[in-house]
């Protein structure tokens, strides 16, 4: 066991034998379940919950430790941060972020209400997709951030892109209040996602 444990990858090969090993356990029960929509529809929805779990533990990452932790660092350790912790921190959010996002609306769209929750129940605006709606284009407007604003302006603080120092400095700042406002999102967010889904159905 401490050898899986050891190694990410064999930790994660594990992990998904062991998620395979109680889908074909849930198959061989009464009423188990069949390739059907309802079986895509949670398998998308497992791969939604997922990417949303990395990409809102990433966020908070960043906004609960390592942000506010940055000053404490002496300035001769900093380097291992902005060189090799950030980088994979911000590839996997970013990434974790498009996953959420595409899962996401593949749910909505096979419980049909993918076009009706991006209008916010239009013409009615009074449905229950008008919850899950808000929190769709939450979900929406932090990727638009990650993409667009966060992650372009952290290539430039991590010397990925060149950059004076005034420049890294103006898009260190930037970044990080998109960061802040994402995360001020996703509180509101997250209460739209767990309140649609079972407050509404």
């Amino acid at each position: 066991m401490t050898g899986i444990l050891q190694s990410l990858h064999k930790t994660l090969l594990t992990g998904t034998i062991l998620a395979i090993a109680l889908l074909i356990l849930m198959k061989s029960m009464p009423d188990g379940w069949a390739f059907d929509y309802a079986f895509f529809q949670t398998l998308f929805r497992y791969f939604h919950v997922l990417a949303g779990v990395m990409w809102i533990g990433l966020l908070w990452y960043l906004n609960f430790i390592q942000i506010p932790n940055m000053p404490k660092i002496p300035d001769e350790q900093k380097p291992a941060i902005s060189k090799v912790i950030a980088p994979a921190v911000l590839f996997w959010f970013r990434w974790a972020a498009f996953v959420t996002v595409i899962s996401g609306l593949i749910v909505a769209y096979f419980r049909g209400y993918v076009h009706s929750a991006l209008l916010f129940g239009y013409p009615s605006f009074m449905d229950q997709h008008v919850v899950i709606g808000i929190g769709m284009w939450l979900g929406l407007i932090m990727a638009f951030n990650v993409w667009f604003i966060i992650w372009p302006n952290q290539k430039k603080v991590l010397g990925i892109v060149e950059a004076d120092a005034e420049t890294k400095a103006k898009s260190a700042k930037t970044a990080m209040l998109f960061s802040r406002t994402n995360t001020l999102l996703s509180i509101p967010m997250l209460l739209a996602m767990v309140s649609a889904q079972n407050l509404y159905y």
